[in-house]
C-alpha cells in the first residue's frame, strides 16, 4: 500500500515538482493544497505525513500545525516543514509546536524523500523495544494512558501534543533514571535526523508547563540531563 503525503505550498512549481518526484518514487500517492484552510480539510483523510510550508497568506504553516496537533484526529499525522526561513528559532519554535523536521528550500526532491522516509520510520518505531514502556500509569492524582494518549490530572484531561506526550510517558516510565538530551533526542526524535538539543529543553519546559502541581517532578541533573523523580 503506497503512503499517502500531503503537500501544502502556496507556490505552485513546488508543489508539482514534490508531487512529480514524490509520485515516480512509486511508493507514495501524493494530495496537495496551496493554503492553511484546505491543508486542514485534506489532514481529516488521514495522510500519513503533511510536507507544510511556514510562508503561507491567510492561515501560515504555525497555525496549521497548532491547530492540527492539537485535533486528537490529526495530532499523530508527523508533519515536515517546509521553508525559506533559515534561522534556528524559526526552527525550534516549529519543533516546539510538534513538527517532526524542517527542511529549508531551496527544496531537493531527493532530500525531502529521504527526510519522507526517516520521519515515517521513526513514527512507526516505539521506544518500548530498549527501554520500559508502561501502557497506563497512576501516579498519586497522575494519570496517563498510552493507548487513548491521554493525560488526567485530578480527572481532569490535559492535552498533550504527539512529542510531548512520548517525552512525558517515556520519563514517567522509567522513573528515578536520569537520561540523557542525546538518549532522549535519539529515542523520540530517532538517530538519522538533525535536531538540536536545544529541542529536548524546549519540549521539557512545554511539559513542566501543562503538568501544574507536578511540573516539579521532572528535574534537570546539571551535566547530565533529566528525570522524573519518585515520590
Amino acid at each position: 500500500m503506497k503512503l499517502k503525503i500531503l503537500v501544502v505550498d502556496d507556490e505552485k512549481d513546488i508543489v508539482d515538482i514534490l508531487k512529480y518526484n514524490l509520485e515516480r518514487e512509486n511508493e507514495f500517492e501524493v494530495i496537495t493544497a496551496c493554503n492553511g484552510k484546505d491543508a486542514i480539510e485534506l489532514a481529516n483523510d488521514s495522510p500519513d505525513l503533511i510536507i507544510l510550508d511556514i510562508m503561507m497568506p491567510e492561515l501560515n504553516g504555525y497555525e496549521v500545525c497548532k491547530k492540527l496537533k492539537h485535533n486528537p484526529e490529526t495530532s499523530g499525522i508527523p508533519v515536515i516543514f517546509l521553508t525559506a526561513k533559515e534561522n534556528e528559532i524559526d526552527e525550534i519554535l516549529g519543533l516546539e509546536i510538534g513538527a517532526d523536521d524542517y527542511i529549508s528550500k531551496p527544496v531537493s526532491p531527493r532530500k525531502v524523500i529521504a527526510r519522507i522516509k526517516s520521519v515515517i520510520r521513526r513514527s512507526s518505531t516505539e521506544p518500548e523495544k530498549t527501554f520500559k514502556i508502561e501502557q497506563r500509569i497512576k501516579f498519586n492524582n497522575l494519570e496517563i494512558d498510552s493507548q487513548s494518549h491521554s493525560v488526567k490530572i485530578n480527572q481532569k484531561d490535559i492535552f498533550f501534543p504527539k512529542k510531548e506526550f512520548q517525552l512525558l510517558h517515556f520519563l514517567i516510565s522509567n522513573r528515578g533514571k536520569v537520561y540523557s538530551r542525546e538518549i532522549l533526542l535519539n529515542q523520540l526524535w530517532g538517530e538519522n535526523v538533525y535536531v538540536v538539543d536545544r529541542t529536548v529543553d524546549v519540549h521539557v519546559a512545554k511539559v513542566r508547563e501543562k503538568l501544574g502541581e507536578y511540573s516539579d517532578y521532572i528535574e534537570t541533573i546539571k551535566g547530565l540531563g533529566y528525570r522524573f523523580r519518585e515520590n
